[in-house]
Parts: structure tokens; C-alpha cells; sequence
């Protein structure tokens, strides 16, 4: 919906790549944020919301996703998505130790643009977070 808006009037092909979609919270969906903060704090990064999936199992599709997006012909693709995959490439392209910081907020309707190898790095550092193997690995 956002990138029709974004692109209307222009010929643009758009590709819905669902591996993007937000992190699925299953019963927490409708919570509010301080409930879902709650439930964070109670769990680790491998426990999956009830009814969904784990931010781990998130971040392995967000990798593959930016694969995919690396796979494309394109010489420049636009991508609109929710923040924690944006989050997690940014805090990659800074050299950040942790995935979800320093950045912690991305503004709404920003552009940040990664080339191929911004983008490579951020996939693989998103599966090593995912894996376990990241050293400074939150556990939530």
C-alpha cells in the first residue's frame, strides 16, 4: 500500500517480496507496545511469539530477503518495509557490535541507500545474530 502511494504516476514495476513483512507476533497481535515489551523481556530472540515466529526466525528471512534483493537484475531497487530489517542494515553499515543499536528509531518515509556490498554484509550478519554466532547477541 505505501509503495503504491510512494510510486503513483510513475512506471515502475513493483515486486511484493513478503520475506520483508513484519516480524509475525501471532497472538500478540493488537497488543500494545508496552505489552509486547513485557513479553520481550520474558523471552529470548529464539522464543517464538505464541501463534508466530521468533525474531530469530524474522531476521533468517530478512537475510534471505536481502539475497534476493542481491539475485535481482536491477541496477537500483526501491524498498519499502518495516523498520527492523532496516534497523538491522543500518547498524551493519556503521560497524555496529549489535544489530539492534545504535540505531534503535528509523524515521517513516527515510530513503538509506546500501549498495551490493552494504546489503551482502548486512544479510550476513543478520544470519550470524539469527545462528547464535554473533558475540554480542542480545537475548532479547
Amino acid at each position: 500500500e505505501t509503495a503504491q502511494i510512494a510510486l503513483e504516476g510513475r512506471e515502475i514495476p513493483l515486486v511484493e517480496e513478503e520475506l520483508l513483512d513484519d516480524v509475525r507476533v501471532g497472538e500478540l497481535e493488537g497488543w500494545t507496545v508496552g505489552e509486547y515489551r513485557a513479553w520481550k523481556r520474558e523471552n529470548t530472540r529464539a522464543d517464538r511469539f505464541p501463534g508466530g515466529e521468533s525474531l530469530d526466525d524474522a531476521a533468517r528471512r530478512y537475510a534471505k530477503a536481502f539475497r534476493r534483493l542481491l539475485e535481482r537484475p536491477d541496477e537500483c531497487v526501491l524498498v519499502i518495509c518495516h523498520e527492523i530489517p532496516i534497523r538491522y542494515a543500518l547498524n551493519t553499515a556503521g560497524d555496529s557490535d549489535n544489530l539492534d543499536g545504535p540505531v534503535h528509531t528509523i524515521p517513516n518515509a527515510t530513503p538509506f541507500l546500501f549498495d551490493e556490498g552494504a546489503l551482502s554484509k548486512a544479510a550476513d550478519e543478520i544470519e550470524r545474530l539469527a545462528s547464535g554466532e554473533s558475540e554480542t547477541r542480545s537475548p532479547r
